[in-house]
């Protein structure tokens, strides 16, 4: 290897932290090396690095079968159930399935999906409603102002029913 040595610079000084906290100057740097292969080692330095890359690149899994196949060997034994655990942390909830983005369907078909509920059962909670029609709950609450009337006290307190002139509606169009 040659050695490349330079004097012009960023200059730099080279700082100690000692245990207990305290910072001191150690020096200054006033010239830089930099280290080259002789041109008869570049194709072996060259071959060295691509082995070197290969070599951290390579995955060194291994695969082992399990005689037991009930998962007695994955559950976490009695005594050490939160010793690894940091108390401090918070824990993660899971996404819930419910939680996940959903696609409004046309104005026109949730709709009447809403009046086979409605028909099937008076009063719906928004709740019950967004998992039966797998609707985004803001968008329910559109269609259900127009539809429903809101129940906010008594025996079906906070829960929807349809409005009087809806409900004459589904029933003629269940009588014929």
């Amino acid at each position: 290897y040659s050695l490349n040595m330079f004097k012009d610079f960023v200059p730099m000084c080279i700082f100690s932290e000692s245990k207990d906290g305290s910072v001191a100057v150690e020096g200054k740097v006033e010239h830089k090396f930099d280290m080259k292969p002789n041109n008869e080692n570049f194709e072996e330095y060259g071959r060295l690095c691509r082995e070197r890359t290969n070599k951290s690149m390579m995955k060194n899994r291994q695969i082992q079968v399990i005689d037991n196949d009930r998962g007695v060997h994955m559950r976490p034994m009695p005594g050490l159930v939160g010793l690894g655990a940091n108390k401090d942390k918070k824990k993660t909830v899971p996404v819930k399935p419910a939680e996940m983005k959903r696609t409004r369907r046309d104005r026109g078909e949730l709709e009447d999906i809403m009046f086979k509920l409605f028909e099937k059962k008076p009063n719906w909670a928004l709740k019950q409603l967004v998992v039966e029609t797998d609707q985004p709950a803001q968008f329910l609450k559109e269609i259900l102002n127009d539809l429903c009337v809101y129940n906010k006290r008594g025996a079906n307190q906070g829960t929807y029913e349809l409005k009087p002139e809806y409900m004459k509606a589904a029933d003629d169009a269940g009588a014929e």
